[in-house]
């Protein structure tokens, strides 16, 4: 289980106790598909290094969805009750012995996982492919959508003043996107295709212009998020369709981007879309999967060779946190226009909010304010 609390015993519905005090912590379990229910959540014991944040902004993510629908996400699946949830933020109200750089009092931002430090991949610097991973909400790890969390302070950042709790939440998302250019070395010399307007599919568009790209071009099924792409910046739209040949889909890519697509991002994940992005990209440029849409894709990858197309993949993010709230901060990213529904946390709103967010229609994200 994770650092952020522990299941229950007996029925699951004993007060939650830490250091011999009593006080109640009540979470978001998912019990079995389509099933969520408000009940406690007992806390550990505040380590040395640790916090303890009161959330008050948890957002749904895509994968809280598949696991909330289908009790999986790829090949994560829950086989016991677990606590959803892994975008947040919230309000130190205790620090252990050893942190030094937050007080109670303090908003912070909280980085989801907590990796072993002692492997390979960590010590490379490559700690979001630990093995160990302890992630916020992806089984068999408890996740972050209840009154309280326990969490280590090196993975709680302070909020800039002019960055509100929300925001500070979209800082998960938003690092998908900041990680996805840093792989595929957006600059500003880098023309960018986003194949999905979807929430991740928008954060990295948000990203990508911060990273100056001087043409984003972003094709989407939808004209509602179509609009709200433009909307963020986004240099052209293009609507696909699952009815149209990949073929006639890249050329009116082409057409709207002008010039060669250095780097594509497939936000979706499936096999249209990605066939649409290796196609679409110039020789020599970057496809960039993002979106894990579907388990396994089949691709034309012959002709992308021949390109020297290079494909390569992200998993979460690594060291993204600083970054992105400087970006919040500086105004260069602007992450309020994504949040489109708000909800409390009781059991009736939360039924509604993962109700509204597996709906699609204009939602973009749905956030819990706590």
């Amino acid at each position: 289980m994770g650092k952020g609390g522990k299941p229950d015993g007996g029925d699951g519905f004993e007060e939650a106790s830490r250091d011999g005090c009593e006080q109640e912590n009540m979470a978001a379990w998912l019990l079995g598909i389509n099933t969520l229910k408000i009940q406690p959540f007992k806390l550990p014991n505040l380590g040395p290094r640790d916090v303890l944040v009161r959330l008050k902004a948890v957002g749904i993510c895509g994968s809280d969805v598949h696991h909330f629908k289908n009790m999986r996400c790829a090949d994560f699946v829950v086989k016991e009750p677990m606590v959803i949830g892994h975008e947040c933020a919230g309000i130190v109200e205790e620090v252990g012995s050893e942190v030094k750089h937050l007080v109670p009092g303090d908003s912070v931002a909280l980085e989801p996982g907590i990796n072993c430090k002692r492997c390979e991949l960590c010590k490379q610097g490559r700690y979001n492919l630990c093995p160990k991973m302890k992630f916020f909400g992806s089984p068999p790890t408890h996740g972050c959508l209840a009154n309280q969390v326990v969490h280590p302070g090196d993975l709680c950042f302070k909020l800039p003043n002019n960055v509100s709790l929300e925001e500070g939440a979209m800082c998960e998302p938003l690092s998908v996107g900041v990680h996805a250019c840093r792989r595929a070395n957006v600059g500003p010399e880098t023309n960018v295709l986003v194949m999905g307007a979807g929430p991740i599919g928008l954060v990295t568009l948000l990203a990508a212009r911060a990273f100056e790209a001087p043409r984003i071009v972003v094709a989407d099924v939808n004209d509602h998020r179509l609009s709200v792409a433009k909307a963020l910046g986004a240099h052209e739209i293009v609507k696909v369709s699952t009815n149209i040949e990949v073929s006639e889909e890249v050329a009116k890519i082409k057409e709207a981007m002008g010039t060669p697509v250095d780097v594509s991002f497939d936000c979706a994940g499936f096999n249209k879309t990605m066939a649409t992005a290796l196609s679409a990209t110039g020789s020599g440029g970057k496809v960039c999967l993002v979106g894990m849409g579907q388990r396994e894709l089949t691709l034309p990858l012959t002709s992308a060779t021949a390109r020297e197309v290079d494909v390569i993949g992200i998993f979460r993010y690594k060291n993204t946190w600083p970054l992105c709230l400087e970006l919040l901060r500086s105004n260069k990213v602007d992450v309020k226009p994504l949040i489109t529904h708000r909800f409390g946390f009781s059991q009736k709103e939360m039924e509604k909010a993962f109700e509204t967010s597996a709906g699609g229609g204009n939602a973009i994200k749905v956030m819990f304010n706590l």
